[in-house]
């Protein structure tokens, strides 16, 4: 496998722990080993969570100083404060902020930039980072020292969160990371990064490997090697009862979720502002020298979210040695303003793969309680398989 030059990329597992041991990333309680992946770092929430009038953008002031207030009816964002200790819920539709444990202080050649968790986004929870003066979400410019916050805006269904829980992970960036197309499609012919979704699992060919400032991938409405054939999505059924993050296996999804069946054109009408669970065409793994992220589709192909979490770790669906032949990509969907239809196959998303600063102590999988290695169509991990 082609190395890398160390001066650039994606600080790996090592390096993290690094940052941590030199206080570049410092909290209280300290970070625990379990919140360290290959490529990231699990944030974990606060003893508070405020509820705001809206978003905002801390661009002309710190944060702090919009939060810390006397009376928050004379407040023009805050509504009031709730404690996270013992569990609190926040109910859909509504923005809080929520201080986050950690807090950074990076050297001048380190940014970094944040994203929800795989589980965070199928339970339709957007969240985002927000960092003192800054123009913009989940970006850290590099030498950033301060505190860190986390906008949380359940959509679909109400949470109930507690301190010390991840809803999002950051990772760290070292100069220019970005893997150019054609290097992308010469490490593809030596070391396969897409394979079809059928039981041959045969790798992409060349010419069927699309890429233009990332990798191109197709959505699947045709069902292809699932368990139940005929399910091909998931739509968020309306006035479901609270979920807890903290409960795992626990719920039954036909109380939360409506399973969407093929269509015998092999299409599905998405409707505006309802939220989808689908899956791609195609399977997808991560050498363990790269990792890699999902970006937004060009806005001229449909006013649609394709997306909320996009983060892939080293290894996933590689394996140790390679063994594993691709994962398929589970994409949170939500159409804008207007119905919008889908086709089978139809290109949907794009995977941008960046090169790791150095080969990571651990990979993505099971060593490291990863819930998505194998997954297929899944819903979160908080629902009975």
């Amino acid at each position: 496998m082609t190395t890398h030059s160390p001066r650039s990329g994606i600080l790996p597992y090592q390096d993290i722990k690094r940052l941590i041991a030199s206080r570049a990333i410092s909290a209280s309680p300290t970070v625990e080993d379990r919140q360290i992946q290959p490529a990231s770092l699990d944030l974990r929430l606060g003893r508070k969570a405020y509820r705001l009038i809206s978003s905002f953008l801390p661009e002309l002031s710190a944060i702090s100083s919009r939060l810390n207030v006397l009376d928050f009816y004379q407040s023009d964002l805050v509504m009031y404060e709730m404690d996270l200790t013992d569990g609190a819920i926040l109910e859909k539709g509504h923005v809080y902020l929520v201080p986050l444990l950690e807090q950074l202080a990076l050297p001048k050649t380190i940014r970094a930039r944040a994203n929800p968790k795989s589980t965070t986004g199928r339970l339709d929870v957007f969240t985002r980072v927000v960092t003192d003066l800054t123009s913009g979400f989940d970006e850290i410019r590099a030498g950033y020292r301060g505190q860190l916050f986390l906008e949380v805006v359940p959509r679909s269904f109400a949470i109930k969160v507690r301190t010390g829980q991840s809803l999002n992970q950051i990772r760290f960036v070292c100069g220019e990371a970005t893997v150019q197309d054609q290097a992308l499609q010469a490490l593809h012919r030596n070391t396969p990064l897409l394979f079809h979704n059928v039981a041959s699992h045969k790798a992409v060919g060349s010419r069927d490997f699309r890429v233009e400032r990332g990798l191109f991938l197709r959505i699947d409405l045709a069902g292809t090697d699932q368990r139940d054939s005929r399910v091909i999505g998931y739509r968020a059924k309306k006035n479901s009862h609270v979920i807890d993050l903290a409960k795992v296996g626990h719920y039954a999804a036909a109380d939360f979720w409506e399973p969407l069946h093929r269509h015998r054109h092999d299409s599905l009408l998405l409707e505006p502002e309802e939220f989808y669970i689908l899956a791609s065409k195609e399977r997808i793994r991560v050498p363990a020298g790269y990792a890699a992220e999902m970006v937004a589709y060009e806005a001229a192909c449909g006013e649609l979210r394709t997306h909320y979490a996009g983060f892939f770790d080293p290894g996933f669906g590689y394996g140790a040695k390679g063994e594993i032949k691709g994962t398929q990509v589970v994409l949170e969907v939500r159409p804008h303003d207007v119905p919008f239809l889908i086709h089978d196959g139809q290109t949907f998303f794009k995977v941008v793969y960046d090169k790791m600063m150095g080969m990571p102590a651990q990979l993505y999988g099971s060593l490291l309680g990863s819930s998505y290695q194998q997954q297929t169509l899944t819903l979160s991990k908080h629902f009975k398989v």
